[in-house]
């Protein structure tokens, strides 16, 4: 009966070795494969701070990128022969909607600073086109484009030039727009 009982002990425990080495055989990776995945774990973390920092070069893009104008109304009217055509909206008309636009950002108290999103962050956008002279997308989000853009406007105007649109930010704008 030992006998039998050590032939038993010993078949369960060559068979348990038996195990451990096919499993750890079967596990074991050589340094080359050990090397070439953890040169893709980099490669992957790299990709995502890449990815990352194309979509903000992106979005910063976008903002320079210049608007196609919108195609103005014109009302007809009917032209008798001694009557010239009436004439479309002037600049002093689209820059007293501006000024109270940004008199509305004063009344409510709004301030601004880079993350700001909406349709009040184009009021300044379109100040700032109409300031600089250009036609820059106006996408209702106060980037890191309209940060730099703000603070070039508040140095040349004697403020902090922080890049934060607040209530003497947005005074300095109706005052520039009246002047111009």
């Amino acid at each position: 009966m030992d006998k039998l009982k050590f032939g038993l002990f010993s078949i369960v425990v060559l068979g348990s070795l038996g195990l451990v080495w096919y499993w750890s055989v079967s596990t074991i990776e050589s340094g080359s494969e050990h090397a070439m995945r953890e040169r893709i774990q980099e490669l992957e973390q790299e990709n995502q701070v890449l990815t990352k920092q194309v979509k903000d070069l992106e979005s910063e893009l976008i903002l320079l990128k210049p608007v196609a104008e919108e195609p103005k109304t014109v009302v007809k009217e009917p032209v008798k022969e001694e009557q010239q055509p009436a004439s479309t909206t002037t600049t002093a008309d689209k820059d007293q909607s501006l000024i109270n636009e940004l008199q509305k950002l004063i009344t409510d108290k709004v301030m601004m600073k880079q993350g700001s999103a909406g349709a009040r962050v184009g009021t300044v956008q379109r100040f700032l086109n109409r300031y600089n002279n250009t036609s820059n997308r106006v996408d209702n989000d106060y980037g890191a484009t309209t940060v730099k853009l703000v603070s070039v406007f508040q140095k040349a105007e004697g403020l902090t030039a922080d890049g934060e649109a607040g209530e003497g930010t947005f005074k300095k704008m109706i005052e520039w727009l009246k002047v111009n």
